[in-house]
């Protein structure tokens, strides 16, 4: 296409933007005939498609997966190929297709093709039936996991410890394509679930009772001087230590083993108190787990413990080395007591679960074990518990106690068979039938509202507004409540740290010996800023338009003098005023530049691919597999930008570069870890950029203020998307962008508010309904 063939289909009346994703929603052409055009794809686009496109867009090889033979009508387009066809009218109005050495277009049939497709996707029929969508039955993830048992039963359980990462689907590890499983992780999830019993549950009183060691390094000994790990007696020796004692029976453990000599075994005294000394025969001679105890009763007080070796014996001459000289080893003393008051240490895990016991409000145990097993299936199920559920359950209980197991044992047992229930794992919705659509439950919604506000189970408030169907009627105030209260950090953290790339902080490689600022803790303040500053937006309820142009972040004084900015002292984050014309909003945060990075140095491509993808939601496509790396052709010289504009003479290239690269050298005055230069490798950078469209700008601040005067229905359009996406567990469709469209007209109205965004997409009908 010629620049100037070019330059007047840019400037058309038809088109209003420069550089055109999805903000055709918003064109000209909205409400156009379908009828019409329907008629006309046959008579007007196919022609066109033949002359200029299948050559290289047709078959099982077509370029770039785009196959237009499979398009035969205007809801083909509009439907299925709403994504390909999105993309296929930015490549034309940039001028990336039909490639320049390929037959162009005239300028009235380039107009028409525009015209026309423009009109195909901004024709949405809103007005039949809904089509919410339908995701996979969706697993908790790993976090989700984790979240769930801390406020189901009330003890932290670090879940990577034994479960495997979750696999990423759309950006996102709560996708229900993608949370596969498997026997070996049913296994696992055993091995998680009878852990999280054992720690929450107390089977045996006796674990209430404390424990305490004794510091042996501290104990006075007659002769010599105690120091380490372990009392040694060589010889006749007596150690003391005191203990500050309450009221109550106490067991003195000493864990002891001996060299043996002579005709008898080492001998030992154990005294607490003013009790009378018990003298134990130490005949091991290694440490052995069995210890030797003395068991008291006392007031409250000081009382002694004093330990004693008692028979000391040499015998040089004797043939066994082994046998020559007999010493004793306390390798550990353990103080254990008081025995009362043991019905205030259950542990909250213990008395959250299980509320109330056998000969308590008149219940037989068989009472006490449906309430308490009625409670926990209803709060792990986050729906009441059937009776047919209550019967199995019972039926384990009853099961545990034919193997005369004490009622918190048996309960234990229930316990391990519910965390290992699918509806414990799973976020089960009923399913309707064929064709239907569903109306969620108030139960099924307040767990879709927690998962993904809080990624975590519905709190009893939820649930209670469940109970009582009224839900509905209370749901903006439970997403304003949700979102004030602190657990909504979550959306933040896997929402955000995901939508941005933020995880991949842990594992980037800056070379250590270009970026010798780059530690573990830099990386660690760069993902805190922007978590902070996202979650910020959430707080105040600030325009997500300031996530591009905010004139404030969060810095401690690490990152503040990493981006040499003075007057901020110490570790903790404080939220810090930008003077600084080329910092501010998350292009360019440290974080979003070093993840876009190579390890030796910047890289335009990926962060121009970066903004496509994560900001605007108009990504490339894949790069060819053939492609030689930038590092590999030796023969390209200059600066960092001459070298690439050699390395994309490749035709096949170049479309998809020019779109790319401009955006990525805006970047270029800031290095791979996100600090301020001017030059690079010697050379002046020049951070200008143009759009194939012929639109320019220069640096962070031209780009986005083309972002945010050009583009920004594309950005909102986009948050939307991936918000939705992470909301709903699935990828977002063509039958969404009713919805989607419908959220954009409400944030327009509402300044853009982040709040709004949320309570849209809670209202609208991909997250109030289930496809069948």
């Amino acid at each position: 296409m010629s620049a100037s063939l070019r330059g007047r289909a840019v400037s058309g009346a038809i088109l209003v933007l420069t550089f055109v994703g999805h903000s055709v929603f918003a064109l000209s052409a909205l409400g156009a005939d379908r009828a019409e055009l329907d008629r006309s794809y046959a008579t007007q686009m196919v022609p066109f498609l033949k002359t200029y496109c299948l050559d290289c867009h047709a078959g099982d090889m077509a370029e770039a997966e785009l196959d237009f033979e499979k398009y035969r009508s205007l809801d083909d387009v509009t439907t299925v190929g709403r994504k390909k066809w999105n993309g296929v009218l930015e490549m034309l109005v940039d001028g990336s297709m039909p490639p320049e050495d390929s037959a162009q277009p005239k300028e009235e049939e380039l107009q028409a093709a525009l015209a026309w497709i423009e009109g195909a996707l901004s024709s949405i029929d809103c007005s039949g039936p809904v089509n919410p969508g339908r995701e996979t039955i969706r697993r908790l993830n790993r976090t989700e996991y984790e979240n769930t048992i801390r406020d189901l039963i009330g003890i932290d359980y670090q879940a990577n410890e034994t479960l495997p990462a979750d696999d990423v689907g759309y950006g996102f590890d709560n996708i229900g394509d993608v949370l596969s499983t498997s026997p070996l992780l049913f296994e696992k999830f055993y091995e998680a679930a009878d852990e999280i019993a054992s720690q929450a549950i107390i089977v045996d009183k006796r674990q209430l009772v404390p424990r305490q060691e004794l510091p042996l390094g501290k104990f006075q000994l007659k002769q010599g001087k105690a120091s380490g790990n372990r009392l040694t007696f060589g010889t006749k020796n007596v150690g003391r230590y005191e203990v500050e004692l309450e009221p109550g029976q106490y067991t003195l453990a000493v864990y002891a083993h001996a060299s043996q000599s002579g005709d008898e075994p080492a001998k030992m005294s154990v005294q607490l108190g003013a009790r009378e000394k018990q003298t134990f025969a130490v005949k091991n001679s290694s440490a052995i787990d069995q210890p030797f105890e003395v068991t008291s009763r006392f007031g409250r007080g000081k009382q002694l413990v004093e330990v004693a070796f008692l028979n000391d014996h040499y015998d040089p001459g004797n043939p066994n080395p082994n046998r020559r000289d007999r010493n004793l080893f306390i390798t550990r003393i353990e103080l254990r007591g008081p025995d009362s008051r043991l019905d205030d240490r259950y542990p909250e895990s213990h008395k959250q679960i299980i509320f109330v016991r056998p000969g308590e409000k008149g219940l037989d145990e068989l009472q006490a074990a449906q309430q308490v097993i009625a409670r926990f299936a209803s709060r792990a199920f986050r729906r009441p518990v059937t009776n047919g559920e209550m019967q199995r359950l019972m039926i384990l209980y009853g099961l545990a106690k034919q193997d005369d197991l004490n009622f918190e044992a048996c309960v234990r047992e229930v316990v391990v068979g519910i965390l290992c229930s699918p509806h414990f794992l799973f976020k089960v919705e009923e399913g309707p039938a064929e064709g239907e659509v569903h109306t969620l439950s108030d139960y099924e919604l307040a767990t879709r509202l927690s998962y993904f506000l809080w990624s975590t189970m519905p709190d009893e408030q939820l649930l209670a507004q469940a109970w009582k169907g009224t839900l509905r009627e209370n749901l903006d105030a439970e997403v304003t409540r949700m979102l004030a209260d602190p657990k909504a950090a979550a959306l933040t953290e896997n929402f955000a740290g995901q939508w941005l790339e933020l995880r991949k902080l842990d594992v980037v490689a800056p070379d250590r010996k270009k970026f010798k600022r780059f530690n573990p803790k830099l990386a660690a303040d760069m993902r805190t800023e922007t978590l902070r500053f996202f979650q910020s937006i959430v707080e105040e309820d600030r325009s997500v338009l300031d996530l591009l142009s905010a004139d404030y972040s969060f810095l401690n004084e690490r990152l503040a003098k990493h981006y040499g900015i003075n007057g901020v002292q110490g570790e903790e984050f404080r939220k810090v005023s930008l003077a600084d014309p080329n910092r501010g909003g998350i292009l360019t945060q440290a974080s979003v530049l070093t993840v876009t990075s190579n390890p030796t140095r910047t890289s335009p491509v990926k962060r121009g691919k970066w903004i496509l993808d994560n900001v605007l939601g108009t990504p490339p496509p894949e790069a060819p597999a053939n492609v030689p790396t930038l590092e590999s052709q030796k023969k390209l010289t200059g600066s960092l930008r001459q070298r690439m504009k050699e390395h994309r003479d490749n035709a096949a290239c170049a479309s998809c570069h020019a779109r790319m690269d401009p955006i990525g050298f805006a970047l270029e005055n800031y290095d791979a870890i996100g600090q301020w230069r001017t030059k690079d490798e010697g050379f002046v950078i020049d951070a200008s950029g143009e759009l194939p469209s012929g639109t320019k700008f220069d640096g962070a601040g031209g780009l986005k203020k083309l972002l945010l005067e050009e583009r920004k229905k594309d950005f909102v359009h986009n948050l939307i998307s991936k918000t939705m996406t992470y909301a709903l567990g699935r990828g977002v469709e063509y039958y969404d962008e009713c919805a989607i469209q419908q959220i954009q007209s409400e944030m327009e109205q509402h300044d853009y508010r982040f709040s709004t965004m949320i309570h849209a997409i809670v209202h609208s009908q991909p997250f109030q309904k289930r496809g069948g």
